[in-house]
């Protein structure tokens, strides 16, 4: 891919929390939360900036009442053993109190050879090792092991999420003991809210990344890193070191604020690595961030300095049709 790619931006509008999977069909599989937080969307397209024009196929709605009621965030889909899950974070709507949220993580399966068809059949929550919110899993394989890797609160941790890490015996069950491998500790990951969210995996260069979000989810929002040397015991949470400063943020000059919640994925020749992510074009917000719509989902090339270390660089200027909001 050529290094001065500049992608056209925003990606796909309203779409945060985005995830992005390229699959070995050549298609890019896309979803991520919509605004009104009541469904699961998927499309998909042979490029990256073609996205924005696939029509999204609804593979999944919340239920009426109950479990999975209210609140559908952060989708993300996967292939485990040939077979499609999805991850999502979902609450029941008896338990939200003003602005207390109490969500669990769930997964859905698909054995069809395309996600946009067959049935998606719900495998049940994700059974952590204690009840409380927790949102934001993710999976990777490692050495033959698969491990999940999530956010959660621990009434014990002062704040609002940690990062998790469990070994899964099959795609909707965690074995053993949840190691945490991170807690919001430094000023930038506790601006409004004490938090360490959405995080993401990439293995290079002999280290396995995980980058996360930080901080409430306006303007301050924010990344950070984690890393490990592939081959140390990915339970021990001694075998992770913390970026001290956040790797990715608001990018004032080019007006685009709040920039988390990622995703990676790699280019059509597959020799690129692409950071996906969302953020806003404006900086004041009103009300509750939350119920604001215009997180974009956005793509840029990432790329790995010397020492083998991922630089995220700035968020860029959006070079797509400019978006006009209704106010």
């Amino acid at each position: 891919m050529d290094e001065n790619k500049q992608f056209k931006n925003p990606i796909v509008l309203q779409a945060a929390d985005p995830y992005i999977f390229k699959h070995s069909d050549g298609y890019y599989y896309f979803t991520a939360s919509v605004p009104e937080y009541d469904r699961i969307e998927l499309r998909r397209a042979k490029r990256i900036e073609e996205l924005s024009s696939a029509v999204p196929s609804v593979i999944w709605e919340k239920h009426q009442k109950g479990e999975m009621s209210a609140y559908i965030w952060a989708p993300e889909i996967h292939i485990i053993n040939g077979k499609w899950y999805i991850y999502f974070a979902a609450a029941d709507v008896n338990d939200i109190k003003g602005d207390m949220f109490d969500h669990r993580i769930y997964v859905i399966e698909n054995v069809a050879a395309n996600p946009l068809d067959g049935n998606w059949i719900e495998k049940g929550q994700i059974k952590t090792n204690w009840e409380s919110f927790s949102l934001d899993a993710t999976t990777f394989e490692h050495f033959g092991k698969r491990y999940l890797v999530w956010a959660q609160n621990d009434p014990n941790v002062k704040g609002n999420s940690n990062l998790y890490i469990a070994l899964l015996t099959n795609p909707w069950t965690i074995t053993g003991t949840q190691i945490m491998i991170s807690k919001p500790e430094y000023a930038w990951e506790t601006i409004g809210f004490w938090v360490n969210e959405g995080p993401a995996v990439i293995k290079r260069n002999g280290r396995i990344f995980i980058s996360y979000s930080a901080s409430a989810t306006d303007y301050n929002y924010c990344m950070g890193i984690l890393t490990c040397d592939d081959t140390s015991n990915l339970l021990d949470a001694l075998s992770w070191k913390k970026s001290n400063g956040p790797i990715f943020t608001t990018n004032y000059e080019n007006g685009i604020y709040g920039p988390g919640h990622n995703s990676f994925t790699v280019s059509e020749d597959d020799k690129s690595d692409i950071l996906i992510y969302h953020a806003r074009d404006y900086k004041e917000i009103e009300g509750d961030p939350l119920d604001d719509p215009n997180r974009h989902a956005r793509a840029k090339l990432l790329n790995w300095k010397i020492d083998g270390t991922p630089d995220f660089g700035k968020p860029g200027v959006d070079r797509g049709a400019k978006i006009n909001y209704i106010l």
